[in-house]
């Protein structure tokens, strides 16, 4: 089996973040980077596959701040392949869908795969549509939302449950190959030593794509960036249950909604 597993780094919501002074992008000095956590998921279910069925799992991320640091992890997680590809920031998960859609079929034995994983969304980037936008490209199916992916490698198809809002959840029968956008795992992702990860940095390499000329992506333009305004508090409504029931349908007549 082969298998693909598209990266994306993205800011620690840990630390406050701050508009730069040009108010269009985040303040970059005390800007930490780290693996979008669905995507950490995406390769845990690529590891558990390879482990079952065989084969190579090859890890794909655009240049960011501290990428290496993850590809590397990757690697010694258990990861065959690291890939990086050089580019600027993009606005826009339709630009980076349609730069990958043309970039990685030119990397050396990368493509065809039997599965793209990614996360299906991104703190930066909710709407999810990178892996939906790339199967379409590539005139592959696509499932998002994933929980657990069983592959039968005999008849090239996996079973795949997605959730549901509500907690429910849907099993389909997909031929492969496919892209799937991985919600989480079937366990945890898995913790590497610090020593194994620059074990790996000494012994393995990661691949820089070479790009090329002409390679052109949709652009969306960032007019103004700001952080959410202070609005006035909730409002809390004390007193028995008929009282505060009487309080809620005056607000909400109050509002039209009643």
């Amino acid at each position: 089996m082969k298998i693909v597993v598209l990266l994306k780094m993205v800011p620690d919501v840990v630390e406050e973040l701050e508009v730069g002074s040009d108010g269009k992008s985040l303040e970059a000095d005390f800007l930490r980077m780290i693996l979008n956590e669905r995507d950490a998921h995406a390769l845990e279910e690529g590891l558990l596959l390879k482990e079952r069925h065989g084969g190579t799992l090859t890890v794909v991320a655009p240049e960011a701040p501290e990428v290496d640091n993850a590809l590397y992890t990757a690697l010694a997680k258990g990861a065959d392949r690291a890939v990086k590809i050089p580019l600027s920031p993009l606005p826009s998960s339709r630009a980076v869908a349609a730069l990958l859609g043309k970039v990685l079929p030119t990397v050396p034995d990368l493509l065809p795969a039997d599965l793209i994983l990614t996360g299906c969304q991104a703190i930066d980037d909710l709407d999810g549509m990178t892996a939906p936008l790339l199967a379409h490209a590539w005139e592959l199916p696509y499932l998002g939302l994933v929980t657990n992916i069983s592959v039968n490698a005999d008849d090239k198809t996996a079973c795949v449950t997605k959730e549901y809002s509500g907690g429910t959840h849907g099993e389909f029968d997909v031929r492969l190959p496919a892209v799937l956008g991985v919600q989480s795992a079937q366990q945890p992702p898995r913790y590497v030593p610090v020593a194994k990860v620059r074990a790996a940095m000494k012994t393995q390499k990661i691949e820089t794509v070479e790009m090329q000329d002409g390679t052109a992506v949709p652009s969306v333009e960032i007019l103004t960036m700001a952080k959410p305004e202070a609005a006035g508090h909730a409002e809390m409504l004390e007193g028995p249950p008929e009282q505060v029931a009487e309080k809620i349908a005056q607000v909400l007549a109050a509002h039209g909604v009643m």
